[in-house]
């Protein structure tokens, strides 16, 4: 049963991607189907990534309102470091902070440090265990409870309901 859901959670992610990057077009939607099922037979087994997905009703809410969170920190980071270019007067206080997540699932972990790197102002440099060492553009934080307050709980407190 697990392989079947892993192959449907695949199928349905890679066939909605490419209709989202193309559009509704018949053949478009009839290229996807078939592409997203010659991928999905030939990865299904290897992959056990898309297991870790919960599907409720909170996490689907939880995963819509995560993309509106993303790209509303995606748009202030980007005013902001636009605004220390722009003025070079603005504080630039680089450097690399430790802070910690509370996500078990290799998924939920690996959104995370994707959504901080996709942030400007913010990369993911290392992980290691429940710890990110993240390269910061204006280190305002102390302690690794403070930075991970700034950076990283904005984020996951949805992706640990999608995830785990």
């Amino acid at each position: 049963m697990k392989v079947f859901k892993r192959a449907v959670l695949l199928f349905v992610f890679l066939m909605v991607f490419w209709i989202m990057l193309t559009g509704w077009k018949e053949e478009e939607i009839v290229f996807a189907i078939g592409l997203s099922l010659l991928i999905t037979l030939i990865f299904t087994s290897k992959s056990s990534v898309f297991s870790e997905i919960k599907f409720t009703p909170k996490s689907i809410l939880y995963m819509f309102i995560y993309v509106f969170v993303f790209l509303s920190e995606l748009v202030k980071s980007n005013f902001d470091v636009a605004a220390r270019v722009a003025n070079p007067k603005l504080p630039i206080n680089p450097g690399i902070v430790k802070v910690k997540t509370k996500l078990k699932s290799k998924l939920g972990r690996i959104m995370l440090a994707n959504s901080i790197t996709l942030t400007p102002g913010t990369l993911t440099v290392e992980t290691k265990g429940e710890y990110y060492y993240i390269h910061w553009i204006d280190v305002s934080a102390k302690n690794i409870q403070s930075a991970t307050d700034e950076i990283v709980s904005k984020f996951e407190k949805y992706l640990e309901v999608i995830f785990g």
